[in-house]
């Protein structure tokens, strides 16, 4: 699961619907924000942040998910305001770029010493941040060692379904991760067949990048919306796609599992994404992401118990 920090701490009542669903992992999210897509400044484990978006948070969701033996993936998350795409954060100068690079390893190394000190399973060391990695190759190979030097779990990172074929540090980690929004179908209501031939294309270039490294593919977030056409951009969280459609988020979540989870090359995935209050959220008028009290929620259950 991808689970979403929030404002409170969690206690029993908000981690037994993750063991319910049969859930092994959680992705905890603690969160650095920037200004603007040109801004350096990385501002993170704040008083002004949500409770489970800092380091006391993410430790504090981490040891309540530990008593269920939930195991942890760490995946620090940045946000731009006005929701802009953190694939597209570029520098304009040489200046900004070393004060991003240094607001950067101040965010990252700060949680890669929280997952050290939790033996955390997984520590991912960045999502969706394409530009930022093309124009910097250097410092991202010195970053890993940086994490290495404190960090000695497993890593990955969280690429973009449509980034993921050029990120150049794959050998220096774990996991391929993924972050798999990939369009599998055009149509309005998809079935388990049209997507099931939608991915085809897209598990060939997946395995052969798994080939190409010899590591396992890891979906550091997969997931569909409850909504008309949830295969056809699947990226997409814009509201006024707001037509509830249940079976459609079904399909397109069953045929994943069909497409990857028997494959021994393929690690799993976290969905996106899970609230704590699990009572308080989804349901069948939802339109958004979450599988939350919705029919799909019994399809995680069933295929999570199969694993």
């Amino acid at each position: 699961m991808s689970f979403v920090a929030s404002r409170d701490a969690v206690n029993e009542t908000h981690v037994n619907p993750v063991v319910n669903v049969n859930a092994n992992y959680a992705a905890i999210m603690p969160f650095g924000f920037v200004r603007n897509l040109n801004n350096p400044e990385i501002i993170h484990n704040t008083d002004r942040q949500w409770f489970g978006e800092t380091r006391a948070g993410a430790k504090q969701y981490i040891g309540e998910l530990r008593k269920k033996d939930i195991k942890v993936m760490i995946k620090p998350q940045i946000w731009v305001w006005h929701g802009e795409f953190t694939g597209f954060i570029e520098m304009k100068n040489e200046d900004d770029w070393k004060a991003l690079e240094e607001s950067y390893s101040s965010f990252i190394l700060e949680y890669a010493e929280l997952a050290n000190e939790v033996n955390a399973e997984i520590f991912c060391i960045g999502t969706e941040l394409e530009k930022f990695i093309e124009n910097r190759p250097e410092y991202w190979n010195g970053l890993i060692e940086k994490i290495k030097a404190k960090y000695k779990g497993e890593l990955t990172y969280a690429a973009n379904w449509d980034e993921f074929k050029r990120t150049p540090f794959w050998s220096q980690l774990d996991y391929i991760g993924v972050d798999a929004y990939f369009p599998v179908s055009d149509s309005k209501t998809p079935t388990v067949e049209d997507c099931l031939k939608g991915w085809e294309k897209h598990k060939q270039v997946i395995f052969s990048l798994h080939k190409k490294h010899d590591k396992p593919i890891l979906f550091t977030e997969y997931g569909y919306r409850s909504v008309d056409y949830s295969g056809k951009t699947p990226w997409v969280s814009d509201r006024s796609l707001n037509q509830v459609n249940l079976e459609a988020q079904t399909n397109t979540t069953q045929a994943l599992f069909e497409t990857f989870w028997s494959e021994d090359w393929f690690a799993g995935g976290f969905i996106w994404k899970w609230f704590h209050k699990h009572d308080k959220v989804g349901g069948p008028d939802n339109f958004m992401f979450t599988p939350q009290n919705k029919p799909v929620e019994a399809l995680l259950r069933k295929e999570y118990k199969n694993e």
